[in-house]
């Protein structure tokens, strides 16, 4: 064979000139993948190797240094003959459609500094020989179908910088060798099955900048031993079952910016020493059993953008110093807990804040008038608590809202025909409450909404036929009010009509319109405890993704219409006067 091999290379040599080893192999490597898109097509004994796609050569074209076919829509698998590109320092095959497993013929090339191989379809476990790669700076092969635990001779690339492992399926425990890995920058090993403890010896990663293992089954205490991780600016463990309270030490992590403990069990009072993170952005520790009142406060913490609370059994109230004037805060959700207490004021001065979740708590009396200077709020929701008094018409002074849930409180009056002014509102939830009078026409401007949920109110009156112009409805629920008069044949209009259409116990009269039959996507039609009469129209038979029908407890007769023969409803409710 090797009599055979050096008369080939002096034949190739001829060819391509010093570098014929590399081309030999890399014609060998062309014959295995799949190249749907012709990037390979000028890998050409008939080309320089130097020209051909994706490679870098030396200085002096007398080796090849790198290869990139990333996002080459390449298929196939990755040859065990890449093993012989020895002079390789960069090889990225990253962002393709390769199958089969990693080969451990990989481990031979000792020059190699960057192997990228993430979002593939690559399987098997990854494979020890790895780790003779004593250069390799950067390694990231997530987003595979790699199995299997993590092979503990990753500790040994003591050069390595950034290690991506996340989006596998890979299993067992982190090796504690991983701290041998002083220079490493950036860890990722979130969306995998991994299991046990997170290892003290992790601090051994002295330089680490980013430690993400989100999405696991990593179970107790957060080690304390990550408070030696000064560089740490990302830390997001969030959704495993870390267990156990939130360490005082991790206070001392003075760079962090990002810290994610959500879903996992931890329990006991929230620090207040992490008002000495000074430069955190962004705090999630929603999820978990966490107790006691809120401590953290953004009059120290100046640089927080999104505080996520939510979930938890806190108690109490919100700090009376909470928030700056000039505050950076933009998303505060509080909502899950047990916090009670009038609409606290100190949220007031929060003039940054884009979406404000009070909801599922015990709050209680009116809303402050001052939350009217919030003029940069996208999404408030307080719905699940017991606020009372009127609703305040200054709501429609805030025409940023996208989104405006005041269900399940204890509101009066009327619907302020106020909120016709907001403008960009997409869902408007006001059910549960105990407002009354009647819907009011300046709906109609609302043109962009798509959920207006008012029902187990007491309103009045009749439909305004300005609902027509909500052309972008898909869900419309009035149901359990004492709304009055003919169902108006402009609903029919509402042709984006999907999730449901329920005027359900009201005291509706008259006909069931015809033009309903234009609402081609609706699925769920309850017309029950009303006052209905006439036949069931025909063109109800158009509907044909509808699967519930309910036109129960009105004065309906006549025919049941053909057309509604063969639909998979799974109710079409009876006390009338129908017969077929």
């Amino acid at each position: 064979f090797m009599l055979f091999f050096a008369m080939i290379s002096t034949v190739c040599a001829a060819v391509f000139g010093d570098n014929s080893t590399d081309s030999y192999w890399l014609l060998r490597i062309k014959s295995e993948l799949v190249d749907s898109a012709g990037v390979l097509n000028n890998w050409s004994p008939s080309a320089h190797i130097c020209s051909w796609n994706g490679l870098t050569c030396s200085v002096d074209k007398s080796q090849v240094v790198g290869l990139n076919l990333s996002g080459s829509g390449l298929s196939g698998s990755i040859s065990p003959e890449f093993g012989y590109l020895t002079s390789l320092q960069t090889l990225d095959l990253s962002l393709n459609s390769l199958a089969g497993s990693i080969p451990l013929e990989l481990g031979q090339l000792e020059n190699l500094r960057i192997l990228l191989m993430y979002s593939n379809s690559l399987s098997g476990r990854i494979p020890a020989e790895i780790g003779l790669l004593k250069n390799l700076q950067v390694l990231r092969i997530g987003d595979n179908m790699l199995s299997g635990a993590i092979t503990p001779s990753i500790g040994n690339l003591t050069e390595l910088q950034v290690l991506g492992l996340a989006y596998c399926q890979l299993n067992g425990s982190i090796p504690i060798e991983i701290g041998r890995l002083k220079h490493l920058l950036s860890l990722d090993l979130q969306m995998n099955s991994l299991s046990g403890l997170i290892p003290e010896e992790i601090h051994g990663c002295e330089e680490l900048q980013n430690f993400a293992a989100s999405n696991n089954k990593l179970e107790g205490d957060i080690p304390s031993s990550m408070v030696l991780l000064k560089s740490l600016q990302i830390l997001n463990l969030a959704n495993s079952s870390l267990s156990g309270s939130i360490p005082i030490q991790l206070s001392h992590l003075s760079n962090l910016r990002y810290l994610n403990l959500q879903g996992n069990r931890l329990n006991g009072e929230i620090p207040p020493q992490l008002n000495q993170l000074v430069q955190l952005e962004t705090l999630d520790l929603s999820k978990n059993n966490l107790s006691g009142t809120i401590s953290l406060l953004n009059t120290q913490l100046k640089n927080l953008q999104v505080m996520v609370l939510s979930g938890n059994a806190l108690t109490g109230t919100i700090p009376s110093n909470f928030c700056l004037s000039n505050s950076s805060l933009r998303l505060l959700i509080l909502a899950e807990n047990k916090l009670s207490g009038e609409f606290p004021l100190e949220l007031l001065n929060c003039y940054s804040l884009q979406q404000l979740d009070l909801s599922d708590n015990s709050f209680e009396g009116q809303l402050a008038t001052q939350l009217s200077n919030c003029k940069k709020l996208e999404h408030l929701l307080l719905n699940n608590n017991q606020f009372t008094g009127p609703m305040p018409p200054w709501l429609g002074g805030l025409q940023e809202l996208g989104e405006l849930d005041l269900s399940s409180n204890n509101f009066n009056g009327t619907v302020p025909r106020e909120l016709g002014n907001c403008f960009s509102l997409l869902k408007l939830s006001l059910h549960r409450n105990n407002l009354s009078g009647k819907i009011p026409e300046e709906i109609g401007n609302l043109v962009y909404l798509n959920v207006l949920n008012l029902q187990r109110n007491n309103l009045s009156g009749s439909i305004p036929s300005t609902i027509q112009q909500c052309r972008k409805l898909y869900e419309l629920r009035l149901a359990e009010n004492l709304l009055t008069g003919s169902i108006p044949s402009e609903l029919g209009r509402l042709t984006e009509l999907q999730v449901i259409l329920d005027l359900s116990t009201n005291f509706f009269s008259g006909g069931i319109p015809s033009s309903l039959g234009n609402l081609m996507k609706l699925e769920r039609l309850n017309l029950s405890l009303n006052e209905l009469q006439g036949e069931v129209p025909s063109p109800l038979g158009k509907l044909t993704s509808l699967h519930v029908l309910n036109l129960s407890n009105n004065d309906l007769q006549g025919q049941i219409p053909s057309t509604l023969s063969g639909f998979p409803l799974s109710s079409f409710s009876g006390n009338n006067k129908l017969c077929g």
